[in-house]
């Protein structure tokens, strides 16, 4: 028995010790699958495909790839603006792209600003005499900008094109909180500071319709002259002012009214307009299918093509999204993660620093650690410039104060300089439910602030002293970095929302330009020579598995051409889920009591937050997480 116990103890260790062998080698055969990068073996001759079934960002969120394996639903595809230019500027001059393709049928939009970028790097492509192609089932306002700037616009039969210019409603929820006897305290200085309103009204303030009007109205403007210079037969007026009329002539075929009206040239399937890619392009030589044609995907292409790092570093950080404190993104502006980002370049030796904004604002604090952190840089006796993005507003003009120069674009939308604070108190409901708060206080802020019991009189003073120091603080930061009085910042701050056309006439920001020009101005600042620099995205970690997970996931690398983004209804049932989101943001950003606040509700919602809105569950998860 002895023996045989002893042979039993060996076979249970060999068994352990393999099971941890297979173990550890399936970990390591994991690790190997998620980090393996795109192989530039990949790129062949023939189109450019730039399947974009997702949002067009300025920086991309990183993904849980155990999460989602587990959850069975692809994540949100994500593509950095800058990428898309670099990879579209590529192709307009290496001679083994034939044409570039866009297929843009699960397009969820992008930022103005990124879509005229991209937009104008297409245009490079046509004027080196190659022909760019979109198809879609339907197209939107964001697919059209794109698409406009294509030499053939085709679209599904089945499908059509819609434009329907910026603007619409904002949800307000004053007397559904008064009906749920919930106080919903605001601290705020700006007479157009219109983030607390939905808190507090019903319907738009006087202030924030004017602002609105002039905001959306510089933006419409915009929109259309980029379009109609891309596509001069286009009808715009008779598809804008009319559009039941328009499309009623058609007898309600909506891809024939866009023919008629110029938004599209061909109708086809995607099968027919693979075969005209072919013709251009060649044929797949690796798959025969009907409509396939030769071509590189955007992973490889941008594995092919990666820039030489040689000479001096300029550093560029991104600060995208919400502005938050703590460690968040990328994809959202941790303060501390970006503070971390930029003291650590400390050490790096940077020739010149370029902050990239597309925010929206947020976290006072964390705005101010950013700032701080930016002012190191300055004080190494470097050029620092700002480049705003679709949007640098409120916290995101806080964080570009330092810049000795700031560049925008017509469509930024930037300003909002006011500061605000929404506290929810409890007190109403408590005492309808039967609750009552007393106690002995030895000073006027004894157990102060009492969510349920309410706030003393003397609290309430100190939060508003609180946030019009703030607000001061604003104007001396703006008015210092601007060569302006803090008069004449508080007459165009307020809350104010500026497109950058008019922020470039107020003094808010010095000319026009995107991201490639502000680098460009600083290494002439920093006197480089024209081939001895090289640009840095400080903390910018690729994520290789993305396209693996997705496909992993959905049983192909995209949806592309064979994925579908539906017709007009789908389309007008993604924009409700949307809204229903909204009010669910709205919400969160109440009961979140995440401090003073220096936040945009003005400017339109990331892409990539509008995206996940109408996206599977992405609403209902945050819901969810508010009812629990």
């Amino acid at each position: 028995m002895s023996f045989a116990g002893k042979v039993w103890r060996l076979l249970v260790g060999i068994k352990d010790g393999l099971s941890l062998v297979f173990l550890l080698l399936f970990f390591m055969a994991l690790y190997a699958i998620l980090t393996a990068r795109p192989s530039p073996a990949q790129v062949r001759e023939g189109a450019l495909l730039l399947e974009l079934d997702g949002v067009v960002v300025e920086e991309s969120s990183p993904i849980d790839p155990i999460g989602v394996l587990l959850s069975g639903e692809p994540p949100i595809g994500e593509f950095q603006a800058r990428d898309l230019v670099r990879a579209i500027d590529e192709a307009a001059t290496d001679e083994r792209v034939k044409a570039v393709v866009l297929d843009l049928t699960s397009f969820l939009g992008g930022g103005q600003v990124h879509l005229q970028e991209i937009g104008a790097a297409l245009d490079r492509v046509r004027a080196a005499e190659k022909p760019v192609l979109s198809y879609a089932v339907v197209y939107g306002d964001d697919a059209m900008m794109l698409a406009s700037h294509a030499s053939e616009v085709w679209v599904d039969p089945m499908g059509g094109a819609l434009v329907a210019g910026p603007g619409g409603s904002n949800l307000y929820f004053g007397e559904l909180l008064e009906n749920l006897n919930v106080r919903a305290r605001v601290y705020k200085v700006g007479e157009y500071k219109s983030a607390v309103e939905p808190y507090s009204r019903n319907d738009m303030s006087p202030e924030a319709r004017e602002n609105y009007q002039a905001l959306y109205g510089a933006l419409w403007e915009e929109w259309q002259a980029n379009v109609k210079k891309a596509r001069p037969q286009i009808q715009l007026d008779r598809i804008t002012a009319q559009p039941a009329e328009w499309i009623a002539e058609s007898d309600g075929d909506l891809a024939t009214a866009a023919v008629a009206a110029g938004l599209v040239d061909e109708l086809g399937s995607k099968t027919e307009f693979g075969e005209r890619v072919a013709e251009i392009a060649g044929a797949d030589t690796w798959d025969d299918t009907p409509g396939t044609f030769a071509h590189s995907e955007l992973e490889p292409w941008l594995a092919e093509i990666e820039p030489d790092e040689t000479g001096s570093k300029i550093g560029v950080v991104t600060i995208a999204g919400q502005i938050v404190d703590g460690d968040a993104g990328p994809g959202t502006a941790g303060g501390d993660r970006i503070r971390d980002l930029l003291l650590d370049a400390l050490d790096e030796d940077l020739a010149a620093l370029v902050v990239r904004v597309d925010s929206p604002g947020g976290s006072v604090t964390a705005s101010e650690e950013i700032r701080r952190a930016i002012l190191r840089h300055k004080a190494n006796d470097i050029p620092v410039a700002v480049s705003m993005a679709n949007v640098a507003a409120s916290g995101g003009y806080w964080v570009s104060t330092p810049a000795d120069r700031i560049f925008a674009e017509p469509e930024s939308i930037t300003g909002s300089i006011g500061i605000f604070a929404v506290i929810p108190t409890f007190e109403d409901a408590a005492a309808q439910w039967g609750i009552h708060a007393d106690g002995v206080r030895t000073t006027p802020l004894s157990g102060q602030p009492d969510l349920i019991g309410g706030f003393t009189p003397e609290v309430d003073a100190i939060l508003q002293s609180s946030i019009e120091d703030g607000y001061r603080d604003f104007l001396v930061r703006v008015a210092e970095s601007r060569n302006l009085t803090p008069e004449r910042v508080d007459e165009i701050g307020q809350g104010r929302v500026w497109d950058g056309g008019t922020a470039r006439q107020l003094g808010l920001v010095d000319q026009y330009g995107g991201l490639q020009d502000a680098i460009a101005w600083v290494a002439a600042q920093a006197e480089l020579e024209e081939d001895d620099w090289h640009v840095e995205y400080l903390g910018d970690d690729a994520q290789p598995y993305e396209s693996l997970v997705r496909q992993m996931v959905t049983g192909e690398a995209g949806r592309g051409l064979d994925g579908g983004g539906g017709d007009l209804f789908a389309v007008v049932a993604r924009g409700e889920q949307a809204r229903i989101g909204q009010a669910v943001r709205t919400f969160e950003r109440l009961l979140g009591a995440r401090g003073m606040q220096a936040y945009c509700l003005e400017c339109p919602p990331p892409a990539a937050a509008r995206a996940e809105d109408a996206g599977r569950g992405g609403w209902l998860a945050r819901l969810a997480a508010l009812l629990d």
